[in-house]
């Protein structure tokens, strides 16, 4: 009885052990590499509705009456990326005036994007990891240490000099409205707009030793520092370019390097490079943390008010969710726009 129970413990922890490993966004994407194939069902043909701007199937990045928008695509994110796409063309009023800039690592995802969304405006850019991996620091969480997480930073540079402006978007997110009107939001005098949050603790993205030292907590002396999420954001690149942001960041990511001033990501140089400096947008188009913390993945309900964007943010992803038959409650919400059509389980 004893060795039976001990073996029953052993198949448990091996069991438990499994799971873990199924769940891992770089187990799942090391199984899709092993396949040789993605597996993505085409999206249903979009159409613009009568009162769109006119635009034809070979219309090029520079016309003005498109709408930009950039999102990265890699295997780990993958799915959560495809069903961002099909999302914003879900609800677009005039789908065929978006145009989609994939920031990529891996040339190989082409192809994939062509055979989901046959007739998509996109275009392709290689985001050398080298370009920013010896400026990146370890953070709580290893998804927040890849290179391609700092694409972003690069957009000024890697888009066509034409494109003036730009509509930023994570991997784990779903718009649910029109993204013209995120597209519209005026931003004024300033390089990006994101929804702010001014109730946030804004301290705890900053290390003790960053607000002890006068010359690093001095950066938002004069400023109304708030909170934001850079997974959504609206970019002048026009004003980006002439500013030399990209550099800004870079030079916080350096001091990160030697002295230690946050804990987490890409986030932190973007605070301390734009933190009263964005223009405020509706919270409505990022009701994020869905994900949960960045350490657990717990369930979270939604922010009260309107939603136009659905933001996974945190650990917690709903892909992964979703197949291990363990969902929280919203992400039903993010289900109808899953391409996904092929485990490699």
């Amino acid at each position: 009885m004893f060795g039976i129970t001990r073996l029953s413990g052993f198949f448990s922890a091996a069991m438990f052990v499994i799971v873990l490993i199924i769940l891992s966004p770089s187990f799942q994407s090391e199984a899709i590499r092993s396949s040789h194939r993605f597996s993505f069902r085409k999206a249903l043909p979009f159409r613009n509705a009568h009162e769109c701007a006119w635009v034809s199937a070979q219309t090029k990045v520079c016309d003005p009456s498109l709408v930009h928008v950039a999102i990265t695509l890699d295997v780990e994110y993958l799915r959560g990326s495809i069903a961002a796409v099909h999302s914003i063309l879900r609800h677009a009023l005039c789908p065929e005036n978006v145009f989609f800039h994939f920031l990529v690592s891996d040339t190989n995802l082409q192809a994939l994007v062509e055979s989901t969304f046959p007739h998509l405006k996109f275009n392709v850019y290689y985001f050398d990891p080298n370009t920013v991996s010896h400026l990146i620091s370890s953070s709580v969480r290893q998804a927040l240490e890849q290179p391609l997480n700092y694409a972003r930073n690069y957009l000024a540079d890697l888009l066509e000099s034409c494109v003036e402006r730009v509509i930023y978007l994570d991997s784990d997110l779903v718009v649910v409205d029109d993204v013209a009107k995120l597209w519209s939001a005026s931003l004024g005098s300033r390089a990006i707009g994101a929804p702010e949050y001014c109730h946030a603790n804004f301290t705890k993205y900053f290390t003790a030793g960053f607000w002890s030292e006068p010359s690093l907590a001095g950066t938002f002396a004069q400023r109304r520092a708030c909170y934001f999420n850079t997974g959504v954001m609206v970019m002048d690149l026009v004003k980006w370019r002439k500013e030399g942001y990209t550099r800004k960041i870079e030079r916080w990511m350096e001091i990160q390097k030697s002295d230690r001033i946050y804990e987490l990501g890409s986030l932190p140089p973007f605070l301390l490079v734009f933190a009263g400096h964005v223009a405020p947008i509706e919270h409505r188009w990022n009701q994020h943390g869905l994900g949960g913390d960045n350490v657990k993945g717990s369930c979270r309900g939604l922010h009260p008010g309107p939603v136009s964007l659905l933001h996974w943010s945190g650990s917690g992803k709903p892909w992964l969710r979703l197949h291990s038959k363990r969902p929280c409650p919203l992400d039903s919400l993010w289900a109808p726009f899953d391409l996904y059509a092929h485990s490699p389980f």
